[in-house]
């Protein structure tokens, strides 16, 4: 049975339940510094479809690619935990401030000097942006078809992917051919939790970065298990047009970013009386909220 090579394309993300007066700079982009940072959620759902094909057919490998500051590499090493094989952090200030464009750009790149691959799999939407553009753009750069909205892989024979779609009014079925990329809707089943034997094997996998900034005496580990190096890239390892990257590259303009709570203003208790009942249907046909 054939091994199938997989991306997981994942992003770090500030959680947006936490958004504060601190949560946007002066030009525009998010404070990412300012706000507690975490796994994409639907970026776990499409981890979990990733995890699925590898229990499937064995020989399939996992590599998590993700864009972002150094410190993006925590998600890399939680993809590991869970049964991903390795992983790529695309890092460099000129990725800074990208917008969907850019950063779609920045991902193609990679996965064009990356190469090797079957299927793509990522998140529907991110939780800081709630575009669900990058995922589509990259299989447009990329020239390959893409399927969205996934809900399951359900098979994968004679070179062509089965996916079920969710959509507003319904569900279908789909197949298409390798390589493409898939992204995956939050309805997905979750990810998997952490596997204690790869929290053991993974728990000191590292950058360069972050090896050279470690004050342990680790360094010896990854000479001889070379597996706990986490790819570091930049713009180095890719070629690149400069302008299309970070702000230059990015035509979308963030104004402002608030954190709106609703609050109840008011309450009405209503009875099961006949006349409390025919009163709330005269008031909510008013209001359009139904009729």
């Amino acid at each position: 049975m054939k091994g199938y090579k997989i991306i997981v394309l994942a992003k770090q993300v500030p959680d947006t339940r936490n958004v504060g007066k601190d949560a946007m700079k002066a030009d525009g982009t998010v404070n990412r510094a300012a706000l507690p940072a975490i796994f994409n959620p639907e970026d776990l759902n499409a981890l979990e479809q990733a995890l699925r094909i590898k229990d499937n057919f064995p020989g399939s490998t996992i590599t998590l690619l993700t864009m972002g500051p150094g410190r993006a590499a925590e998600i890399i090493r939680e993809g590991l935990f869970r049964g991903a094989d390795d992983g790529i952090l695309l890092t460099d200030r000129a990725f800074a401030g990208s917008d969907t464009l850019a950063t779609s750009y920045a991902i193609a790149q990679t996965l064009k000097k990356h190469g090797n691959y079957d299927i793509i799999i990522a998140g529907r939407q991110a939780i800081d942006g709630d575009t669900a553009q990058v995922g589509p753009q990259v299989a447009e750069k990329l020239g390959i078809p893409q399927i969205t909205y996934a809900e399951e892989i359900q098979a994968i024979e004679k070179g062509k992917v089965t996916v079920k779609r969710r959509l507003e009014r319904g569900i279908e079925v789909v197949k298409c051919p390798m390589p493409l990329v898939v992204t995956v809707n939050s309805s997905a089943p979750d990810c998997r939790a952490r596997n204690a034997k790869l929290i053991m094997k993974y728990k000191h996998a590292k950058t360069i970065s972050e090896m050279q900034e470690a004050n342990d005496d680790y360094l010896h580990l990854y000479s001889d298990r070379p597996y706990l190096t986490i790819k570091e890239w930049t713009v180095q390892n890719i070629e690149v047009d400069m302008n299309e990257l970070g702000l230059t590259g990015s035509p979308t303009k963030v104004k402002k970013v608030e954190n709106v709570v609703l609050q109840s203003k008011g309450a009405k208790v209503i009875t099961s009386s006949d006349e409390d009942m025919d009163q709330l249907m005269r008031e909510l046909i008013e209001s359009h909220t139904i009729g």
